[in-house]
């Protein structure tokens, strides 16, 4: 028989093999779009716009659906709904860690990130109660990101008013809380092991932010010092680079829209004044404040698909059974931009979280660091940080572009794994 022939029967019983141990597997999963071999649904995903190529599918196949990322299924959910069910009603069953290959690469499954079952709750209690001790949750940390905030103040006042990319100070001032909390030390901004420290964090989230690749990398190790490092290493990664990316985008979103900005100073002067520092307590009195940080979170929707969840056994959801180790992916973007609850999600509108007598309204659909047993550890930190680093900072200078509102683009530059800023400039004009 000629070897062309044998070549092409040989790799139809491939394709035809495999699309039936797909459709075998697949009877039991929500629909999906039909995989290729191999490859699964790639070439269907818009690695750039995730969120829209979601948001595209659930329109054919409804809030919960599944693609193959490679020849492995992975469940999607897209909506409140969906989201909640999974991560608040069934949480335990929806609190493993998915396949997260450029991760697992760098954690070997260790830390509180990509760690699973014992080893991860184990880690994530002995983590929040060091926290605890160390002043997390308790006034010794406010303290620390008041004073964090008084350098960070001091460090834009070197700039004279001139342009600047606030890149960089932005990042050393999380940076450093997290130091003064591990190391009981903060730093210079000047300082090159703290230069050199942060370097290695941004090359990791970096690494972190590629498009997703499908492979197994797990390995069980017990409690070691190696865990201990990647644990600490989770918590700069997370802690550091989360929230410097939203007081960036922050302040050009402050910048686009100068009138939000003059409310947010009218407020500062009311409740603060000029003569003391901002505090947690001030913010019960801030609605409006409180309802711009709100806004800038959902708004930049940072995390769009958060981190891959996985089920920890076979799941019955919502009459398809999902089984057990399969990768779960939230669309936090489907929630943080629901018409439904805000309407005209694409614009900024701190009026999302307002009710009509202007007090700070609450929403269960507010969901920038996940929800359920898998959200983020460093939320209450977070909080602090972004509250108190944005007051500060308008209560000393005013924002000063160097283009016109209107020309001023806040497009992210990426919305893979997390959404980021434009690079911009802006004046800080000290008050």
């Amino acid at each position: 028989m000629d070897p062309f022939v044998v070549l092409v029967l040989s790799l139809s019983c491939l394709l035809l093999l495999s699309l039936w141990r797909q459709s075998s597997v697949r009877g039991k999963l929500p629909p999906g779009p039909t995989p290729l071999p191999v490859i699964g649904n790639f070439l269907q995903i818009d690695v750039k716009d995730i969120s829209q190529t979601l948001t595209n599918f659930s329109k054919v196949y409804g809030p919960v659906f599944t693609l193959y990322l490679g020849r492995q299924p992975t469940v999607v959910l897209h909506g409140y709904e969906a989201v909640k069910e999974a991560l608040i009603d069934h949480g335990e069953e929806f609190a493993g860690r998915g396949s997260f290959p450029m991760a697992e690469k760098i954690t070997k499954g260790l830390g509180i990130v990509c760690s699973n079952g014992s080893r991860w709750k184990e880690i994530r209690r002995f983590s929040l109660m060091t926290l605890r001790n160390l002043g997390m949750g308790k006034r010794t940390i406010e303290d620390r990101v008041q004073e964090e905030a008084q350098c960070l103040v001091e460090e834009l006042r070197k700039t004279n008013g001139s342009p600047c990319d606030p890149t960089f100070i932005l990042s050393c001032a999380p940076c450093n809380v997290i130091c003064s909390i591990i190391f009981q030390n903060r730093f210079d901004y000047k300082d090159q092991d703290f230069l050199t420290f942060m370097e290695k964090v941004n090359e990791n989230v970096r690494i972190l932010s590629s498009p997703w690749l499908q492979e197994n990398n797990s390995q069980q190790s017990e409690f070691t010092l190696e865990h201990l490092a990647t644990t600490v290493n989770d918590l700069f990664g997370a802690g550091t680079e989360t929230t410097s990316t939203t007081l960036r985008y922050a302040l050009l979103l402050l910048l686009k829209h100068p009138h939000v900005t003059a409310k947010v100073q009218e407020e500062i002067d009311r409740v603060v004044g000029r003569h003391r520092s901002p505090c947690m307590q001030d913010r019960i009195h801030m609605p409006y404040t409180d309802a711009m940080i709100h806004e800038v979170q959902r708004f930049i929707d940072l995390i769009p698909t958060s981190v891959p969840h996985a089920v920890t056994c076979d799941t019955k959801f919502r009459n398809y059974l999902i089984p057990k180790g399969t990768t779960i992916i939230t669309s936090l973007s489907s929630v943080l931009h629901d018409s439904k609850e805000f309407p005209n999600p694409e614009m900024f509108d701190p009026g999302h979280f307002l009710d009509k007598n202007g007090n700070f309204k609450k929403s269960d659909y507010f969901m920038p660091f996940s929800a359920g047993k898998r959200i983020c550890a460093g939320e209450g930190l977070a909080r602090t940080e972004l509250f108190l680093f944005l007051t500060t900072i308008l209560q000393n200078f005013n924002l000063k572009s160097l283009v016109h509102p209107k020309d001023i683009d806040t497009t992210p530059v990426a919305n893979g794994f997390a959404s980021l800023p434009p690079p911009y400039q802006l004046c800080f004009i000290p008050v």
